[in-house]
């Protein structure tokens, strides 16, 4: 949670935001075994050494990430920004549009005057303007609706919370998932996304719930996780509003038009 001198109706100060240290522990848990499955294996037990490797290069890449500068305050004049990729205060000029995406991901429509150099990975949820992803807010400690509060507070009017679309904006946009290693299979994440799209963009109360039933089953049933996928978390949350859109049926192509 925001601490006390964080709040967002605090006056003039900005709200900083805090990194989540959830999967450090077990990076760490995870580097000391592989290490000392290297130490003990023999001449022979190559798969051990390989598995035990790879176990170490993993983990060792989440905890390298867990331990780099993390820097993230939204105030009255911009962002101050220290992480991966971005260093430095972009002020709110310098972008056209910022939102909160369908999977908790705050990206930014670049203006006149942004900096150059920065990579543009997203896209806006509403027009898919390209975009600059600035923070995955399920690696803070804070809350998102906490973050939504300070942007929407800060940012001018520029900031849409788009976590929450209507069943015929989901039917059309377009979910640009983080692709790394240990993700969920592609194929099948963009097969239930399209079933699901399909389904409130054409189909009826049937249609939709048949295809809320495959999303429901087919994570009972665990998501394939694939050597290069898209990012868990960013699936899960898009998924759940896939889920929840599919079961809200008061939706454009539902009302009757009034005599």
């Amino acid at each position: 949670m925001m601490h006390p001198d964080d709040a967002v109706d605090d006056g003039g100060e900005g709200v900083e935001l805090h990194r989540s240290r959830g999967n450090l522990p077990l990076a760490i848990i995870c580097v000391a075994a592989g290490v000392m499955v290297l130490g003990v294996a023999v001449e022979g037990s190559l798969l051990r050494m390989l598995v035990a490797l790879g176990v170490v290069l993993i983990a060792g890449r989440v905890l390298v990430g867990a331990l780099r500068p993390f820097r993230f305050v939204i105030g009255p004049e911009g962002l101050d920004v220290r992480r991966p990729g971005l260093r430095g205060t972009y002020r709110w000029e310098q972008f056209e549009a910022l939102a909160v995406d369908e999977s908790a991901r705050l990206v930014g429509v670049p203006a006149a005057g942004f900096p150059p150099g920065v990579r543009i990975t997203a896209r806006h949820p509403r027009d898919h303007r390209p975009a600059v992803e600035l923070l995955d807010l399920h690696q803070v400690r804070e809350q998102p609706d906490e973050v939504v509060a300070a942007l929407t507070r800060w940012s001018g009017g520029r900031f849409t919370d788009a976590r929450t679309l209507s069943a015929g904006e989901f039917a059309t946009t377009t979910f640009a998932f983080t692709r790394g290693l240990r993700g969920y299979d592609m194929r099948e994440v963009d097969r239930l996304v399209g079933r699901a799209q399909d389904a409130l963009a054409h189909g009826g109360d049937a249609e939709r719930r048949a295809a809320r039933a495959e999303i429901e089953q087919a994570r009972a049933a665990g998501l394939e996780v694939a050597l290069r996928g898209y990012d868990s978390a960013q699936v899960d949350a898009a998924l759940d509003a896939l889920c929840a859109a599919l079961t809200d049926t008061d939706t454009p192509t539902d009302r009757t038009t009034p005599a």
